[in-house]
């Protein structure tokens, strides 16, 4: 096929064209098993019952109709979310960069109003990774990603991932904002710990800044709760989601609470599709799967690691160690595998192997 794309992207040699529940076929007719779930987007599968019914129902009344007006599938959404978090008020924008980006000028725009201009720095970890706009490419701290769009956006610093005592000799009182992961996804799936959790709170708190999760991979109930910073009672200030948020409908949120909302007064931030009737009335099936059976699902998630955990990795020949948190975990790999039969060493396949050949019609 003739791409008539951008070249940032690498495709894989498949054109995917249909999908239901973990499966996928692609334009030969070949079935594949999806485990990458559209990079911690599909929750719930592709083409899940309920996500059909909520959108061919709102397709029927309300696709858009501008950020002039609410709506009720994009209150209902927000009543949802602060009914089940800390927050107190939601933002609607349409990916996770936007939410990132949404906290970050929040936070800035709150210390602004309460200390002056001088209360402006940012604190972000080495290796995280928090969006693709310049803004939150600057605060993810992997040169790799940035280097290329200097001169980048100023007063941002960066300690190591899990180093409390890296953090207590940045944090400030020109702090307006700490961003975490609570657990970093880009460098390899490492959850934070709860000493580098509770020591961010602190000095947030003693320096009357904003403590910013975000939760773009971890959130929708990854790692067995709806967010993870409800595992160790570590409330942020600002919180974001997107991803599985939607289920594969594009759709990012920003949660804050009632102090520090209030900075963002008419005009202060906006987003043309944010708070969309589609994607406000697609995400409440997920939102629903999510809370039907919470402790079924806790014991679930935490069930198939510790079996994991209980034989060494060497053994299974898939990697080396095993952490995460939760659903959420990642296997680290060995870069080559040896064949069991011939004791030769070959490379992993780049690209998905087909299940089956035939083609099938569900």
């Amino acid at each position: 096929m003739q791409n008539y794309l951008t070249p940032n992207f690498t495709f894989a040699p498949i054109i995917p064209e249909r999908g239901q529940g973990s499966r996928v076929w692609d334009t030969e007719g070949r079935e594949y098993i999806d485990l990458a779930g559209g990079i911690a987007v599909n929750a719930l599968g592709h083409c899940h019952p309920a996500l059909l019914s909520a959108l061919t129902e709102q397709a029927q009344k309300l696709w858009h109709i501008s950020n002039i007006y609410t709506t009720t599938p994009a209150q209902a959404l927000a009543k949802r979310l602060t009914e089940h978090t800390f927050a107190d008020k939601v933002f609607f924008c349409n990916s996770g960069a936007e939410a990132n980006e949404a906290a970050l000028k929040l936070a800035r725009k709150y210390a602004r109003d309460r200390h002056g201009e001088g209360k402006h720095q940012i604190i972000a970890c080495t290796n995280a990774f928090h969006g693709r706009t310049l803004f939150t490419v600057s605060v993810g701290g992997q040169p790799k990603y940035s280097r290329d769009f200097a001169p980048l956006p100023e007063g941002i610093t960066h300690v190591p991932f899990n180093d409390p005592d890296a953090l207590r000799q940045a944090v400030s009182a020109q702090t307006c904002a700490v961003i975490i992961e609570p657990v970093q996804g880009e460098s390899g799936v490492l959850p934070a710990t709860a000493e580098f959790l509770q020591t961010a709170r602190e000095l947030c708190d003693r320096f009357d800044a904003a403590l910013i999760f975000d939760e773009v991979q971890t959130g929708m109930g990854r790692t067995g709760k709806l967010f993870a910073y409800q595992h160790g009672g570590i409330a942020p200030d600002i919180l974001t989601s997107a991803k599985a948020l939607g289920s594969g409908f594009p759709i990012g949120a920003m949660l804050t609470t009632d102090r520090i909302a209030p900075s963002f007064g008419p005009g202060t931030h906006g987003s043309t599709f944010g708070g969309n009737p589609l994607a406000c009335a697609v995400d409440r099936p997920p939102k629903r799967e999510t809370h039907r059976r919470p402790a079924e699902n806790r014991r679930r998630n935490r069930r198939i690691p510790n079996r994991a955990r209980t034989r060494p990795a060497h053994r299974l020949r898939i990697g080396r160690s095993i952490r995460g948190q939760g659903g959420r975990n990642h296997r680290r790999r060995t870069q080559t595998r040896r064949d069991g039969f011939s004791g030769r060493r070959e490379r992993r396949p780049p690209c998905p192997q087909p299940v089956d050949r035939r083609p099938r019609h569900r």
